[in-house]
């Protein structure tokens, strides 16, 4: 490890603390929608009723322990601050893991699979099936440096986290990805960076051909038509933040309320249980994750990443073309609105050593299905080392 790694304490002001309980008391709250589903987006009712709990009764000194005991560092590459979880493994032979979260997402997705991952004997599990555990927030997010130039995008980013495994001391590693995470990912395997051993993914981001399309089995074509949910009646904040992030921007920054309504949506809308957050996640689990982009104001600088995707041609653009040829290993949970059949993985990636598509859950899979995920990590890389 060398010089440009530090440790990092997290402590929050308490006037940072008072401020959002005295915004969220004095919000101006809108009429209740005019229909009885969440077909206009999240319900008055819900996200009053979380809000009262971020104002009245939720914890966040007992959030800010929680990392603090996980191992927080912070590290200087090529001009950019990271900001990065460091959990070693009691095994010495534990195998490095860069683990990668997406859009609204944060490094406490993997709250829940540290621990067996990390110490799996602990866990009653194989002490060799262990893992050294890495996980950065991406330029913008958290408590990562907010990029003040255009052209940050995913192979960039793949750049940085290259270099912090490098400057970690580690040769030999795998990564784990969902949502732009597994972008990231990508980027990363096209790259081939020495001392890459395989990924694991539970998600990927790829749009079927109009081949594949025409061609689809009776399973495909019910993916195809949980996709065409998701784009057509889900996907408006993607569209905004790809065109226009400092727009919503501007609301994410001041209002709290206008926040948790932002990420709370994506919750309710990708989960396992669509269209019920709290039978999938507690207020708690879900205000943790707010709270890493309203402490540091990371609302319009992390949306951005969604307009270098566009401005890039999408995932791929500006990267090697082809299948990536990084051994990889898959699980699809069957409630993701995205995603794909084992054949078009095997399209896309050229070495499909396991996949998982048969297991329930939704988007946030490391907080949903933690065991699921943990034992297809395992599988993925026992059939590597």
């Amino acid at each position: 490890m060398t010089g440009t790694i530090k440790p990092f304490h997290l402590s929050v002001p308490e006037s940072v603390l008072v401020d959002l309980r005295e915004r969220l008391s004095k919000t101006r709250w809108p009429e209740r929608e005019t229909v009885s589903d969440i077909s206009q987006g999240p319900q008055l009712a819900k996200i009053q009723t979380l809000c009262e709990h971020w104002r009245t009764q939720y914890d966040w000194r007992a959030c800010e322990r929680l990392l603090n005991s996980l191992g927080q560092h912070k590290a200087t590459i090529d001009g950019q601050e990271l900001y990065f979880l460091h959990v070693r493994s009691p095994e010495p032979d534990a195998l490095p893991l860069l683990m990668m979260h997406g859009w609204p997402g944060s490094v406490l997705e993997f709250r829940k699979v540290i621990g067996p991952l990390t110490d799996p004997a602990a866990h009653g599990e194989d002490p060799r099936r262990a893992f050294h555990i890495v996980a950065p927030a991406m330029p913008g997010f958290a408590f990562s440096g907010k990029p003040v130039s255009p052209g940050c995008g995913l192979p960039q980013i793949a750049d940085l986290y290259i270099k912090l495994m490098a400057e970690l001391g580690y040769t030999r590693w795998g990564m784990q990805g969902g949502d732009l995470g597994a972008g990231v990912a990508d980027a990363i395997a096209r790259k081939r960076p020495a001392g890459l051993l395989g990924t694991h993914l539970n998600f990927v981001m790829a749009m079927p051909t109009p081949e594949e399309i025409a061609d689809a089995s009776p399973e495909e074509k019910a993916m195809l038509g949980d996709a065409k949910i998701f784009w057509g009646d889900l996907s408006g904040y993607a569209k905004e933040q790809s065109t226009r992030p400092q727009t919503i921007g501007y609301s994410l920054a001041d209002s709290p309320s206008g926040l948790a309504a932002w990420i709370y949506a994506m919750f309710q809308d990708t989960c396992a249980t669509r269209g019920d957050a709290e039978a999938s996640f507690s207020q708690d689990e879900m205000l943790d994750d707010i709270m890493l982009y309203w402490i540091p104001n990371t609302g319009a600088s992390a949306a951005r990443l969604y307009w270098e995707l566009s401005k890039a041609g999408g995932p791929a653009g500006g990267q090697p073309k082809g299948p990536i040829t990084v051994p990889t290993g898959f699980t699809m949970l069957e409630g993701e609105h995205v995603r794909i059949s084992k054949r078009w993985a095997e399209k896309r990636y050229s070495d499909v050593i396991y996949f998982n598509g048969e297991s329930d859950g939704g988007h946030f899979a490391a907080l949903e299905r933690p065991k699921v995920l943990v034992d297809d990590i395992r599988a993925t890389f026992a059939r590597l080392n």
